[in-house]
């Protein structure tokens, strides 16, 4: 179940943590793997050899997912060199956290920007050859923070309450034409965003998980995968949440 032989995966942020997890799980699937990151070359690299490895195609391209015409660029590249795109994970994003009497103009604009701004313009760019194939499937990393809020990340809060709502409306926009627009929220995962949070917090954050831990870069890579199957063909609009059940 979830054969992604013959089709073409670009997936954002794919250079580590669950970006990275993804990229993988699709490979592993059959899938031909594109890969963006912002600036960590050596990590991008080690992924795709990872990929290679393993048997999967795989690429990496280079682009900052908050440049619009770089996006565009980015996609057209794809459909030029693989044929197709059936499948776009929107994983990139920054957090930048703050108190929101003190937090900064260019914080909130990179945050929005990123996370933000990015998937609608990545969405945009491949929404035309998905649709000319008439087929495709989008899905969209968003976070339990854009669900039930959390002080001290107002900013990255709103990018990820919006990409649900720009999730549901694009699934409406593209359903026609049979491409699947789906998200998930992922809750308390270990990757290199929580690494750094003290031994305190993170006893306190599991506490409120009813599942009794912390979840991990594969869980949520399966979940995407599955939304980006044909496993998953008659979902779409939808909101997965991958969270322990932290917040149901």
């Amino acid at each position: 179940m979830g054969d992604f032989t013959g089709k073409v995966a670009l997936v954002t942020g794919g250079s580590r943590g669950i970006g990275r997890a993804i990229c993988l799980e699709l490979g592993r699937r059959g899938a031909t793997v594109v890969l963006s990151y912002a600036g960590n070359e050596a990590a991008a690299t080690e992924t795709v050899q990872a990929l290679t490895a393993a048997g999967a195609k795989a690429q990496a391209l280079k682009f900052d997912v908050a440049d619009t015409a770089a996006c565009a660029t980015a996609v057209e590249q794809v459909v030029k060199e693989h044929g197709r795109v059936d499948v776009l994970v929107n994983n990139a994003g920054v957090a930048i956290d703050g108190l929101l009497m003190r937090f900064k103009d260019e914080d909130w604009d990179r945050t929005l920007d990123t996370n933000l701004k990015g998937a609608f313009a990545l969405m945009r760019a491949v929404s035309r050859p998905m649709m000319k194939q008439r087929g495709g499937a989008i899905v969209n990393v968003s976070s339990i923070v854009g669900e039930m809020g959390n002080a001290g990340q107002a900013a990255y809060a709103a990018s990820k309450a919006g990409l649900i709502g720009l999730t549901k409306s694009v699934a409406r926009e593209l359903a026609s034409r049979m491409v699947r627009v789906n998200c998930v929220t992922p809750g308390f995962v270990v990757t290199d965003m929580t690494a750094g949070l003290s031994p305190e917090l993170k006893e306190k954050m599991t506490e409120a998980i009813p599942l009794g831990r912390i979840g991990n870069a594969d869980e949520i890579a399966a979940a995407v995968a599955f939304l980006a199957s044909d496993a998953a063909s008659y979902i779409t609009g939808e909101v997965l949440k991958v969270n322990g059940g932290m917040y149901m």
